[in-house]
Order: structure tokens, then C-alpha cells, then sequence
């Protein structure tokens, strides 16, 4: 596993998994491998520290994951997995509240914010690995293509649809939604060092309720 300045822990010791732990010991690789690009950066990681990490050997990190550059795209992978189920279950009672009116769809926007929020802040490696991934922007961009823009996208198409429809008013969804991502994960930073972290948590959904409410009125009829 990884200690708190992001070094590799020694294994108990390598070796092939039986065939019935083959799921158990990819998501083991895929949660170290993840713990360390988040630390590291791409570069910073050699196949050899992920097999030390999970306590296994170099073989069978690639026997699961193949090249070093599709273990990383595999740790994008799997946190959008778990991203996107999260966030599913606020998005489709806001699609339905496009036909419910303004107040419904108001609320169902607020659950989208929290849900977000209350995801980072359970898995903050998701926004340490990102963060590592855009301080080179055009280094393995199809990962933000794949794993950020269809999220993204959901948001953006609600907006739109709502604006077509009279029930808020909104320009350019685009900034807007990428606005809000950047101010959540810049408090996901900003929790590792808070002296009050309940009161932060607290004020970033404060703030975010504000922020839509301020940006999205009612609209006269």
C-alpha cells in the first residue's frame, strides 16, 4: 500500500493469484496504482512500485492491466466508474424535472452539486489524479475526452434543454459547469490542510447553493 508522503510499502510478498482472487487482486492493483499516480504524477511510477504497492509481482500487474499507459488509463477507468454511478442517481430525477418546472428542476440541480461534492470528498485520490493529469494538458488528453467530458456533457445538456425550455437562463452551460468542477475540487485541496474541516464542508455547500440559486431565478412568465 501507500504511506502519507505517497512511498510504497514493502509487500508481504509476490506472487500469482489463484484463479478465484483474479478480480480481488486487479482492483487491488488498480487502487494502488491509483493511490500512487495521485501522488506522483504518470512519470514518477514504474510498474515495479505498483507491484511492490499491492504485494504482488511485476508480471502480474501486467498479466491485469498490460502496458504502464493502460494501467493509467485503467485507474481513470475505474474512478469514472464510481463517479458516474454516484452521480446517476441524482441526474435522472433532474431530466424527469424538466417536465415538472422550474422549483423541481432548482432542486434536483442542488442534489447534482452535492452529489458531487459528497463523491470528491469520499474519494479525494479523484481529484489528486486529476490534477496531476492537467498540469500537462496535452500529454494523454483522450483521458479527459473520455473519463471527464461525457460527465461533464450530462450537465451541460440539462442546461441547455432547460434554457430551450424557458426554465432558467444559461449561455454558455459549458463554463458553467466546468466553473463549479474546478471550485470542488480546488475545496477537495484545500480539506487536506483545513483546521475546521466540518465548517468546510459546510461553507463549499453553502457557497454552491448561493451560486445556483444567484445564477438560476425563477424565470417571469
Amino acid at each position: 500500500m501507500i504511506d502519507e508522503n505517497g512511498t510504497a510499502v514493502p509487500p508481504r510478498g509476490p506472487g500469482r493469484p489463484r484463479r478465484a482472487d483474479q478480480r480481488d487482486t486487479r482492483e487491488i492493483v488498480l487502487a494502488c496504482a491509483t493511490e500512487l499516480f495521485a501522488a506522483r504524477g504518470f512519470d514518477a511510477v514504474g510498474m515495479r512500485d505498483v507491484a511492490r504497492a499491492a504485494g504482488v509481482n511485476v508480471a502480474t500487474v501486467h498479466h491485469h492491466t498490460g502496458r504502464k499507459v493502460d494501467l493509467y488509463d485503467a485507474c481513470f477507468a475505474r474512478i469514472f466508474d464510481a463517479e458516474t454511478a454516484a452521480l446517476l442517481t441524482a441526474f435522472d430525477p433532474a431530466v424527469a424535472a424538466l417536465d415538472e418546472g422550474g422549483p423541481a428542476l432548482r432542486r434536483a440541480m442542488h442534489d447534482i452539486a452535492d452529489t458531487f461534492t459528497d463523491f470528491l470528498e469520499e474519494h479525494p485520490e479523484t481529484t489528486s489524479l486529476w490534477l496531476r493529469r492537467w498540469l500537462a494538458p496535452r500529454e494523454l488528453s483522450n483521458l479527459s475526452h473520455a473519463y471527464a467530458h461525457p460527465l461533464y456533457s450530462r450537465v451541460e445538456d440539462l442546461l441547455e434543454r432547460a434554457d430551450a425550455a424557458g426554465l432558467l437562463v444559461e449561455p454558455t452551460p459549458h463554463v458553467a459547469v466546468r466553473s463549479l468542477v474546478w471550485a470542488v475540487h480546488g475545496h477537495v485541496v484545500e480539506l487536506e490542510t483545513a483546521a475546521d474541516a466540518a465548517r468546510a464542508r459546510g461553507d463549499l455547500r453553502a457557497y454552491l447553493h448561493r451560486w445556483l440559486d444567484s445564477m438560476y431565478p425563477p424565470v417571469a412568465d
